[in-house]
């Protein structure tokens, strides 16, 4: 890396010339955290993989009066006299009325399907719909398979 000229003194004809890697070093070393009674403790970067998120989703019992409780929640005074076939036309309303239902269920509608939600009817469809975390692998390994037939996971 070529030396970046920061700035000259004249004094005794010396010349000062910083490297850019001396420069910034001194910002990228660690800082000790000071605690109030004067320990230094050093923080150590986390390194552990967090958990894999479970995709699996079961409607609830109770699915359609949680729906239509949030639809009339959200949608307030617009609401028509048929509640599912109230109109996700406003994205405002449609974001609020997605998040909330998302937080309360655990389920969230994915943004390839967004576009497909035009009426609360949809969003009740999607949510009806059970999800299960498991491969085809899984349900092969699973199932009942005839003798003749092993599935070998080390090869």
């Amino acid at each position: 890396m070529a030396a970046l000229r920061l700035f000259s003194v004249t004094r005794r004809s010396l010349t000062w010339t910083l490297s850019g890697r001396t420069l910034w070093s001194g910002f990228r070393k660690e800082q000790p955290v000071v605690l109030e009674t004067g320990e230094e403790v050093k923080q150590k970067p986390v390194l552990e993989c967090p958990p894999l998120r479970s995709r699996a989703y079961t409607p609830p019992a109770d699915l359609q009066q949680k729906v239509e409780f949030l639809v009339k929640k959200v949608f307030s005074s617009s609401v028509p006299s048929r509640w599912q076939d109230a109109s996700l036309e406003d994205s405002h309303l449609k974001f609020n009325f997605l998040a909330r239902l998302a937080d309360d269920l655990g389920h969230v509608v994915p943004n390839s399907r967004l576009h497909q939600m035009c009426r609360v009817r949809d969003v009740l469809d999607f949510y009806n719909i059970p999800v299960e975390d498991r491969s085809k692998f899984d349900d092969l390994v699973a199932s009942d398979l005839p003798p003749n037939l092993k599935i070998h996971w080390g090869y």
